[in-house]
């Protein structure tokens, strides 16, 4: 018996892949890197409004606060004497016209919604309640003074009505405590208060007399 041998043939290897040209190959690196700089210019344009809408909101906030701290530090009511004078600080009038505001039926609550959330925080944490001159703005030339004062309304109170006495009260309260002349004052309506106890009105009454 005898042994046959079979030859096996080598394996034949993967041809390899025919380079690129020089050519192609720079044109790709060339179009990458263009890619790569467009996107970069635009992101940095995006950086760039990003970081210009941050710097114009600080100059506003910053004029903002000047132009509050020089008003206040002029902001105050001079009245005249026989032997000096009597001035009168803007926090004084501010304070005596919440006051008034406040005791109007149907004035719920002074100040917009960022004086009223950090009131709310300062009562909460036992800071006190709210302050008297909150939501009232004064500007005092003289002897006079202009008046904005902005308010929560309860549901339910007529507005007009509401705020021309508003408008009254605090009018009579600063010139007759205070001496000073009120040329105008602005009243604001920046919200409507509504009780959470329950619906408005008489829901089943008004279904009863509901006819389909």
């Amino acid at each position: 018996m005898s042994d046959s041998i079979e030859a096996t043939a080598p394996a034949t290897a993967p041809a390899p892949a025919p380079a690129q040209p020089e050519s192609s190959t720079m044109e790709n690196i060339r179009s990458g890197a263009s890619d790569l700089a467009e996107q970069a210019e635009v992101r940095f344009a995006q950086a760039a409004d990003v970081v210009g809408d941050a710097a114009d909101k600080a100059v506003d906030a910053t004029k903002t606060a000047l132009n509050t701290a020089s008003r206040k530090l002029r902001n105050n009511a001079e009245l005249a004497a026989d032997r000096g004078r009597t001035t009168i600080r803007h926090e004084v009038v501010e304070k005596i016209a919440g006051i008034a505001a406040r005791e109007v039926p149907g004035v719920y609550d002074l100040g917009g919604d960022v004086a009223r959330v950090f009131s709310a925080v300062k009562e909460r944490i036992g800071l006190g309640d709210a302050p008297d001159d909150q939501g009232v703005t004064v500007t005092l030339e003289g002897r006079t003074a202009n008046i904005e004062v902005v308010i929560v309304i309860e549901f339910g109170y007529v507005v007009h009505s509401v705020t021309d006495t508003v408008r009254v009260k605090v009018i009579n309260s600063v010139e007759n405590l205070l001496g000073l002349e009120v040329t105008g004052v602005d009243v604001i309506v920046d919200d409507v208060h509504i009780e959470e106890s329950g619906p408005v009105g008489n829901d089943e009454a008004r279904a009863a007399d509901y006819v389909a």
